[in-house]
């Protein structure tokens, strides 16, 4: 019921949905009575006696965790504040700790609360007034979400060692590239990467090579370095959607590497279709500034066993039409069944 491992289409499916309440949660209406185990304001179904449920009853506050509790939702509430020793007889125990949609801040989260959960799994902390990273110190914690947020700090060091780590979710926020630079170094099962409507101007240094996920739309990247995804041979969905980048700033090659399956560049400034590998199936390229089809940047040359596995391409926004298409297209695209000019 409380998977360990998210598969990676589960994560891709999440990302692309941009779902963030898809934690484990019923109606307290379909428990019956509650456990003796539980705090008054909440609710612990007595045929799940380690779960409290504590959502969506105008909270002001944390109440304090008994013993035993291993999955806890404070959600919709509005909380401001996380008082010490609320977690004290769970700090070791607790798994799950849902506090979205509150609105707490940094100063008013009580040293001595989440930074004693040493056997978290996930945190969901979405939807508060954070400015700064709030990580729990646990070497098992596998999702952290903090989404819509305030967020332009994350503290050093603050996810080192955590192995267990497969997905980090960070959307809408106002985190840099420098902030990030190193954070997540070294997290070898990390598989997705959300940093949507952020300022980053550039990737983020120290990504994993374990990544497969890496989501950077709606940021100020301007440019790729040739050397930003040869240290990530799993990667392959990656979106950098409504940024600044320009042919002067992709380096030469830099996406053409085989593990890429979906590259979305579309809303930047590009004038010509990068070069990418024959093995990458889903290119965005809409709204650039695209003025030629550049067929020898998707096949290098064109024969029985090469080809592109292009399945779909959008160029429409840009300033080429189906008649720029080469006449000689058809052996290098043959897989291609949807290519949009406008």
């Amino acid at each position: 019921m409380f998977p360990l491992r998210v598969p990676i289409f589960a994560v891709l499916v999440c990302l692309t949905v941009g779902q963030n309440e898809d934690y484990d949660y019923q109606p307290a209406s379909q428990y019956g009575h509650s456990s003796a185990n539980c705090a008054q304001e909440c609710h612990c179904p007595i045929n799940f006696p380690t779960a409290m449920y504590c959502d969506s009853r105008n909270l002001k506050f944390v109440p304090i965790v008994p013993s035993g509790i291993k999955y806890l939702y404070l959600q919709n509430n509005l909380i401001e504040e996380i008082k010490a020793g609320v977690f004290d007889n769970v700090t070791a125990d607790l798994r799950w700790l849902v506090l979205d949609h509150n609105q707490i801040t940094n100063e008013k989260v009580a040293k001595g609360t989440i930074d004693k959960l040493t056997g978290l799994h996930k945190i969901f902390f979405s939807f508060n007034k954070l400015t700064e990273a709030v990580i729990p110190p646990s070497k098992s914690l596998d999702e952290l979400k903090m989404m819509d947020n305030q967020l332009s700090k994350f503290p050093a060091g603050s996810l080192a060692g955590m192995q267990n780590l497969t997905s980090v979710h960070l959307q809408n926020n106002e985190l840099t590239s420098k902030a990030l630079n190193g954070v997540f170094k070294g997290l070898n099962k990390l598989v997705a990467i959300d940093l949507t409507k952020n300022k980053l101007k550039k990737l983020p240094s120290g990504l994993p090579s374990s990544l497969e996920i890496f989501y950077g739309d709606h940021n100020e990247i301007s440019s790729i370095a040739a050397g930003d995804l040869k240290q990530l041979p799993k990667l392959a969905y990656l979106r950098l959607a409504y940024n600044q980048m320009t042919d002067a700033g992709i380096q030469a090659g830099v996406f053409n590497v085989t593990s890429l399956i979906e590259l979305d560049l579309s809303h930047n400034k590009l004038q010509s279709i990068p070069e990418i590998n024959e093995q990458l199936e889903h290119l965005y390229l809409q709204v650039n500034q695209i003025n030629k089809f550049n067929l020898e940047n998707i096949c290098k040359f064109s024969g029985p066993l090469n080809y592109s596995r292009l399945k779909h391409l959008r160029l429409d926004g840009n300033n080429i039409t189906y008649l720029d298409l080469p006449h000689d297209s058809s052996n290098c695209l043959r897989q291609a069944f949807d290519i949009i000019f406008e």
